[in-house]
């Protein structure tokens, strides 16, 4: 897909835009491929875009100090994705961004994304939507992680985004869920049944 028809596509989903806004928007976004297991985002290193997924499969994730990775986003078609803290402070970031299978994203750095705002102000509503929706589903996941059992998780999970169980490796969705392998096949088992 060409990505100029697809980004117009992405964004006009929350803002309407002239041909000539479209203009400007469109330079700002860089097409970028990235290999499978490749990275965009490594830990230690200074964080200067986020990034829209056009094709492709990523996840972000942190390791412990035990050297246990965390999940904390997958992040498919039409999703967003970066090390937030990062970006916005233009600092070192803490989490890894990485292809699962060989992906094509659209890069923003965050002086275009502001340049973006003031000479489209579309985009500054465009970008507080997307925002405001990121954090109500990291609110979400926040608080199933508390209170929820792991089966109530993986059920939720399941129903949310159904598409990642066909996507993403059982191994990764335990990672995710913060159960084991073992545990997510008997969560599977018993919803089968």
């Amino acid at each position: 897909m060409e990505y100029a028809s697809f980004l117009r596509a992405h964004i006009e989903r929350v803002v309407p835009l002239t041909d000539e806004e479209f203009e400007q928007v469109l330079p700002r976004f860089r097409p970028r491929t990235v290999s499978r297991r490749g990275l965009l985002i490594k830990s230690g290193d200074t964080v200067k875009s986020e990034f829209l997924v056009m094709d492709g499969l990523l996840k972000s994730f942190i390791y412990d100090e035990k050297g246990k990775e965390h999940i904390l986003q997958f992040a498919m078609e039409n999703w967003w994705v970066s090390d937030y803290a990062a970006f916005i402070a233009q600092d070192k970031g803490e989490i890894y961004v990485q292809a699962l299978k060989t992906s094509v994203v659209l890069e923003l750095s965050l002086s275009d994304r502001k340049e973006l705002c003031v000479l489209v102000p579309k985009m500054y509503q465009f970008h507080g939507e997307k925002a405001f929706l990121g954090y109500v589903a990291l609110q979400k996941r926040v608080l199933s992680m508390m209170k929820n059992s792991a089966k109530e998780k993986y059920e939720l999970l399941l129903k949310q985004y159904p598409q990642l169980f066909q996507k993403v490796s059982k191994t990764l969705i335990a990672h995710y869920l913060g159960v084991s392998r073992e545990t997510l096949s008997r969560l599977e088992k018993s919803h089968r049944s």
